[in-house]
């Protein structure tokens, strides 16, 4: 049925259409209204004509010079699609950096990486006014304590998603919801037990897998009555720039708040044969381990099939596998997937201490210079 729907009571839906209204009735419900461009509080945005992700794709006239306001996933992947059709691009992001959630080292790569594609960065600057100009439309940042002008054709607002609230009426329902989502718990179930909401609606995450992996997990608990709850250790995220970003488990910055000691094993796309062979080696692979077992809490890849390799990472960590199990494995040769069992190769590198290996030497009589691991290298 396409028609609004909003809540009578905790079993009653009244739904509005064109054709009329009506009610429907169940004994339970399943809440996926989604999330809508979030445009924020600029001046003089309501006097000019603006770009969200949702109309930007109805463009009839091509901006030759676009201002985006946000550098996370959709203003990265939108500057770099738009530059590469002709536009010259600006990015304004409020942040100390661009793609905010995701690991500095890789995000300031790929910064280096879109520049050179000749994208341009004001990072740290926030927009406080915009207004219909003769050229265009003006674009007033503020950075450093200066305000700047940016005279551009259109500007798209990448600054996020709110959940679409409003016409639900869910306090007839007496359903828990805060302006970041309608809460739910770990079996996607709100503070009423037969209404489950799923997806962006919640505010929890805000990636296509995981409003399919929250429809699984409520549909099940639902209908079949058998108790799961949310992966929410193990949640991977792509951005599908080129080269594609992804990140899987826990950030350096979440283990370093948990107390949780760890090791960074780093491996280059710089050699990775087919990364080489294909002209793709720009993209480094790091691994968060634990340093007596391989136990791996976290990955982030920047690089070509990323996306791929992060998958990788996750089913990894979901079934307790080490990097140690992971570097046992034999992958194919020459595939992107082997740079992943690359870089838990380095758990092993680092395992074999100088003094070990002068041990065994002694014990075998092998000849050959000891060298001591440094850190960070990769062998």
């Amino acid at each position: 049925v396409s028609a609004e729907a909003s809540f009578v009571d905790d079993h009653t839906i009244e739904l509005q259409s064109d054709s009329g209204t009506k009610r429907v009735t169940g004994r339970y419900f399943a809440i996926a209204a989604g999330a809508s461009a979030w445009v924020p509080p600029i001046e003089g945005l309501d006097s000019i004509s603006y770009l969200t992700n949702e109309s930007l794709f109805e463009l009839d006239n091509f901006p030759n010079r676009l201002a985006i306001v946000g550098a996370g996933p959709i203003g990265s992947e939108m500057s770099q699609a738009f530059t590469r059709l002709g536009s010259e691009v600006t990015v304004i992001e409020r942040g100390p950096q661009i793609m905010g959630k995701d690991d500095p080292e890789l995000a300031a790569l790929l910064q280096s990486r879109l520049e050179k594609e000749g994208i341009t960065y004001q990072i740290g600057a926030g927009v406080n006014k915009v207004k219909q100009s003769n050229n265009g439309i003006a674009v007033f940042y503020e950075k450093n304590g200066v305000t700047e002008t940016l005279e551009v054709d259109q500007i798209l607002l990448a600054t996020g998603r709110r959940p679409n609230l409003a016409t639900l009426n869910l306090d007839a329902a007496g359903i828990q919801y805060t302006k970041r989502g309608i809460t739910v718990n770990d079996k996607c179930r709100t503070n009423r037990r037969h209404i489950y909401a799923i997806g962006d609606i919640t505010g929890r995450y805000q990636f296509t897998h995981m409003s399919e992996h929250m429809a699984k997990i409520a549909t099940t608990n639902m209908l079949l009555k058998f108790p799961m709850k949310m992966d929410t250790k193990n949640v991977p995220w792509v951005t599908f720039t080129d080269p594609e970003l992804g990140h899987v488990g826990a950030t350096q910055e979440q283990l370093k708040e948990a107390g949780i000691k760890y090791e960074v094993y780093h491996f280059p796309y710089t050699k990775v044969d087919r990364a080489v062979t294909e002209s793709e080696s720009a993209g480094l692979i790091k691994v968060y381990a634990k340093k007596f077992n391989g136990k791996i809490y976290g990955a982030d890849v920047l690089g070509t099939s990323a996306g791929e390799l992060i998958s990788e990472y996750g089913l990894a960590m979901k079934n307790g596998i080490s990097l140690r199990q992971m570097a046992d494995t034999i992958h194919a040769y020459p595939t992107y997937g082997l740079g992943a069992r690359r870089a838990a190769d380095q758990w092993y590198v680092r395992k074999q201490s100088a003094s070990f290996v002068k041990i065994v030497k002694t014990i075998f009589g092998y000849r050959g210079p000891v060298n001591e691991y440094v850190p960070g290298t990769v062998v």
